[in-house]
């Protein structure tokens, strides 16, 4: 179980991930919503700033000394051994198209020894449009509600088989940027079908035993840190392409764990290639 200090951001990263998702919905399929192309390419919007501030906002005040990074705004440095690492929106391709199936992500990083592979403790997801969410923290399993429903306990599939196994990403074309694209198509061919319901939303259908794999060829820190304790705390597994547990190698795989070996078996080849942005 969680210490008390631990416990106590963990009660703050579910109230904030729901609170701030919410925040998004006034501009969600709305014609108030102007989209801006940052630097990379990638689209942000007023709603991902808001949100993002406004959890910046009640982390400073709740935990002043705790550290903060964040996908929209610089790094604040802090002197506790905790940071909190935030998306406002993941999936933002999704929430300027009206769809759903993007996420707020709140998580909690807790200092480890020098060289060890960075983790975090904490992680809260919810789903805006669709009213659910997820969280899980190290030690008390992972759960999942609907609305204003009690929170259930979520856990991964019992499917033992790749070729029987359900593969959902973000962004086909991805693969290819990292000159990764026969390893989709290899995977693609090896399961028993693929979707594109990726982002935040395809490791909560990981969590949740509704698929068994979701992979990421290239993703940020604050993309992978939140969904790292709800896919592992649910029973699965999540690692970068070589099959280490960490949150900051820019790729990832979320799977149920008994076919997470099949598929870095043919991610390993490629693992850690990945183009500067």
């Amino acid at each position: 179980m969680p210490d008390d200090e631990m416990q106590k951001r963990l009660e703050l990263a579910k109230q904030l991930a729901k609170s701030a998702g919410q925040l998004t919905l006034k501009y969600f399929q709305t014609d108030r919503l102007e989209v801006i192309k940052k630097g990379d390419g990638s689209p942000v919007t007023i709603a991902d700033q808001e949100a993002e501030k406004f959890l910046r906002e009640a982390i400073r005040e709740t935990f002043p000394n705790d550290g903060i990074i964040g996908e929209e705004f610089d790094n604040s440095a802090g002197n506790s051994e905790y940071t909190w690492i935030l998306d406002p929106i993941d999936g933002t391709k999704s929430f300027i198209s009206g769809v759903p199936l993007y996420g707020t992500m709140v998580a909690v990083e807790k200092a480890a020894a020098t060289g060890a592979a960075r983790q975090s403790v904490i992680g809260s997801v919810f789903f805006p449009g669709l009213d659910v969410g997820i969280y899980a923290g190290r030690g008390t399993g992972a759960w999942s509600f609907e609305g204003d429903a009690e929170p259930r306990p979520a856990s991964v599939s019992k499917t033992s088989k790749l070729r029987d196994s359900v593969m959902v990403t973000s962004q086909v074309e991805t693969f290819g940027e990292r000159q990764a694209a026969e390893v989709y198509q290899q995977l693609a061919d090896s399961v028993y079908f693929s979707r594109t319901w990726g982002d935040a939303y395809g490791y909560y259908l990981v969590a949740t035993g509704r698929v068994e794999v979701m992979i990421d060829p290239m993703l940020n820190i604050w993309d992978a840190a939140a969904v790292q304790p709800i896919v592992e705390e649910a029973g699965g597994r999540f690692t970068d392409w070589s099959g280490d547990p960490r949150i900051d190698a820019g790729e990832s795989i979320g799977s149920n764990g008994l076919v997470h070996d099949e598929v870095t078996n043919l991610t390993n080849s490629v693992a850690g290639i990945i183009p500067e942005a």
